[in-house]
């Protein structure tokens, strides 16, 4: 029987190293450095590539990639393990290979790419020479591929693709664009996109502006992109032609896993602001610690961070076990549906309690708060992974064709008198 909490003594150190080298090498970083994707930052090419050193020497680099892509081919498990000390620094997961959105465009241009592509394109992506975005959603239809108007037309050799594309994750500092578009208008919804790797400096792409997330009026790095007659050559499909909602759902099971734990990160750390917060403030003639309503914003915090850490770490259990996403469709949906829910509580709660410091910009809980909603749209909204849950947990049940229900307390106490029926009439004869 296999039933166990704990992590392997191996690889325990390695988390435990990881834990040392973010709290004291990488943490620090976010005081003093932009976007960790900013390539052209001096900053940050003298800072990051040394630390992407020392993680390699230590064989924790990509480790979502197998040994034929420089990785180490960890299960998800162990990659969420990993992810919950790598969430609580903006620059960790780009430090240890594994940053977003370029672990998904890599993992679906290894699976899908020819050898032209993946030799153009994979590896400087997994060198971190390269940084890519996902333009996938739409002005006026979000996230549903079927509602998308942007079009690429075969002329010749070439595609012709028209059309803009919303909230393009580091467009900004992309050099490579992995576009979602509309090849087969006439093919079933699901058969008509088709997926495109568009170098950003093609002809005809404009970032019309970079959207930024929260109030602030700073330019943010999520792109508002217009493609204008762009034209590349035949061999930059990705996969093949009407494949593009296939080559799309390849790289979302483990990476809302991973989201979920560095979700936890954050969390935990505004769990332990809160803690120090209420030990160290006094009002009324008591600690805060000492108010029954701040006790119950402890006690429910810690709770609902337990609950959904084990929920998350099941869930990669479940990938690992059965090696098909389609198989845990239900759970990654569940996990990716309450996550939100649970970062905006702790950091709500986390907020109120630092008063009016907390919805300051000298602490991050209002960013965060913020930062749930953002959550609770990226990967596709909480409301539709909420139905995903309900239609695939309907399947396993069953309705009645009897007017009452078959846990009705008369069925069920008429069934026992029945099945019992021959022993009860016995003892009562008996006495």
């Amino acid at each position: 029987m296999a039933w166990d909490f704990e992590t392997d003594p191996e690889f325990q150190d390695k988390l435990d190293w990881m834990d040392e080298f973010v709290t004291n090498e990488i943490e620090p970083l976010r005081f003093v450095l932009g976007s960790p994707y900013d390539l052209s930052c001096p900053k940050r090419q003298k800072l990051i590539p040394p630390l992407q050193e020392e993680v390699k020497k230590r064989a924790l680099w990509a480790c979502h990639l197998g040994p034929d892509l420089g990785g180490q081919g960890y299960g998800q498990v162990k990659l969420a393990l990993m992810n919950e000390i790598l969430g609580r620094s903006p620059h960790a997961p780009i430090v240890f290979g594994c940053q977003a959105p370029d672990s998904g465009n890599a993992e679906i241009i290894a699976h899908y790419g020819t050898d032209e592509q993946k030799a153009r394109y994979l590896r400087p992506l997994l060198d971190n020479k390269m940084v890519s975005a996902y333009s996938m959603t739409e002005p006026h239809g979000g996230s549903d591929p079927k509602v998308f108007t942007t079009r690429a037309v075969l002329d010749g050799d070439e595609w012709v693709i028209n059309g803009e594309k919303w909230f393009s994750s580091n467009a900004r500092y992309a050099s490579l664009l992995v576009v979602m578009v509309v090849t087969d208008p006439d093919a079933p919804p699901y058969n008509r996109m088709s997926m495109f790797l568009v170098p950003k400096d093609t002809p005809g792409v404009k970032i019309v502006r970079n959207v930024a997330v929260g109030t602030g009026n700073e330019d943010g790095s999520h792109g508002y992109v217009r493609y204008t007659d762009v034209r590349v050559p035949k061999d930059h499909l990705l996969g093949q032609r009407g494949q593009g909602f296939v080559v799309a759902q390849t790289r979302l099971g483990g990476g809302r896993i991973h989201h979920a734990m560095r979700t936890i990160a954050k969390v935990r750390t505004a769990f332990d602001q809160m803690c120090e917060r209420v030990l160290s403030r006094e009002t009324q003639g008591e600690l805060l610690a000492q108010k029954q309503l701040v006790q119950e914003k402890i006690a429910d915090s810690w709770a609902q961070i337990e609950q959904f850490r084990l929920f998350v770490l099941q869930t990669a259990w479940k990938i690992d076990k059965y090696k098909d996403y389609r198989m845990v469709r239900k759970d990654i949906s569940a996990v990716k549906a309450v996550m939100p829910k649970v970062y905006l509580d702790v950091f709500s709660r986390a907020l109120m309690i630092h008063g009016s410091l907390g919805v300051s910009n000298e602490m991050t809980f209002s960013a965060g708060v913020v930062d749930s909603f953002h959550m609770a749209l990226a990967d596709g909204p909480t409301e539709v992974h909420k139905i995903t849950v309900a239609r695939q947990i309907l399947r396993e049940y069953a309705g009645t064709d009897d007017l009452f229900p078959t846990t009705h307390l008369p069925k069920l106490r008429q069934a026992a008198y029945e099945k019992y029926a021959e022993i009860i009439e016995h003892e009562v004869a008996a006495n």
